[in-house]
């Protein structure tokens, strides 16, 4: 045997083979973002059609204060019964447009900027480590929060608060954010911006922390394991429950300071402080029913769309 072809059965070659075939290969980056982008626009428009009253039920009761006024409505389906006797089934829907038209982008942004800051911070054996967990989703929290979730949210408890008027100002979405910008300039589709920052900074991290830790725990040794879709959608569901009783008291301040009287508050702080000295420690719990029952079918379905499309995507989309 030459020279040559005894290097190739020297011990040193067979472990630098070894390792080179362990060793995960480098992949194009930015692609995987942009499927992140991609997958997660389509997620987002499917999910808030199936889910949106829920969202409404949350909001109405939220805005329900018991200072000052008699409490419109005592619980959700009284909610549900009293909003479909006055306006219909369609009353339901009530500032579905803004959700619609804002979901899109809030979803591609979160799972965009996900996969950005994963790739970034994942280790060489592609597993993310827990408090790496956290951060990745903070900041796609944080990205939602400024570039998508305020604006959408704050015209969406605008219209909704809108529809509960002796007299309903707004006449459609686009009528509506005309009618806000033209009152309160740009900063009147920005109110609430700090609260949001803080919910949407808490709910992904522990979403994107308790599904990765569940994604995780499931695969076991096989990191290229396919979690088979129901199992995301409970996996979904429990990072969502997690979520809810995690930070619906900033929800219900974020929710306030975006309403139709959000100039009784002087800013976030004093809104917490009003809230508790006026309604007590458990008007921060209001709308937590309709919020679980919403987010848990929400992260659950949200899931369930995004990692099959990104399983789609990786099958017809090489990189």
């Amino acid at each position: 045997m030459d020279r040559n072809t005894d290097a190739f059965t020297s011990p040193f070659f067979r472990r630098s083979a070894i390792m080179a075939a362990s060793t995960p290969q480098p992949t194009p980056t930015g692609s995987k973002t942009l499927k992140g982008i991609l997958a997660g626009g389509i997620t987002g428009g499917l999910e808030i059609c199936i889910t949106f009253p829920t969202e409404y039920v949350k909001t109405q009761l939220q805005l329900d204060e018991r200072s000052g006024v008699q409490k419109r409505y005592t619980g959700p389906w009284n909610c549900v019964t009293v909003t479909v006797k006055e306006h219909g089934i369609r009353g339901l829907y009530r500032g579905l447009s803004v959700l619609l038209y804002g979901s899109i982008p809030k979803s591609a942004v979160r799972f965009g900027a996900f996969e950005e800051f994963k790739k970034r911070m994942v280790g060489a054996d592609g597993v993310l480590d827990a408090h790496h967990r956290l951060l990745c989703g903070l900041g796609a929290g944080v990205m939602e929060a400024i570039f998508a979730v305020t604006p959408m949210e704050t015209v969406k408890v605008k219209f909704i608060n809108d529809q509960t008027s002796a007299k309903p100002h707004y006449r459609g979405f686009f009528h509506g954010v005309s009618q806000i910008v033209k009152e309160q300039g740009i900063r009147g589709v920005y109110q609430g911006l700090t609260p949001t920052i803080m919910k949407q900074g808490s709910n992904q991290a522990i979403r994107f922390f308790v599904m990765e830790t569940l994604k995780e725990w499931y695969r076991g040794d096989d990191k290229n394991k396919k979690v088979p879709t129901l199992i995301v959608g409970l996996f979904g569901a429990t990072a969502g429950a997690a979520s809810v009783f995690g930070n619906t008291p900033i929800d219900v301040v974020k929710t306030r300071l975006q309403g139709l009287e959000a100039h009784k508050y002087k800013n976030t702080w004093d809104c917490a402080v009003k809230i508790l000295k006026n309604e007590g420690p458990r008007a921060f719990y209001k709308g937590t029913i309709p919020r679980l029952s919403r987010v848990t079918l929400d992260v659950a379905i949200t899931f369930m769309i995004y990692d099959n499309f990104m399983h789609f995507f990786n099958k017809v989309w090489k990189t």
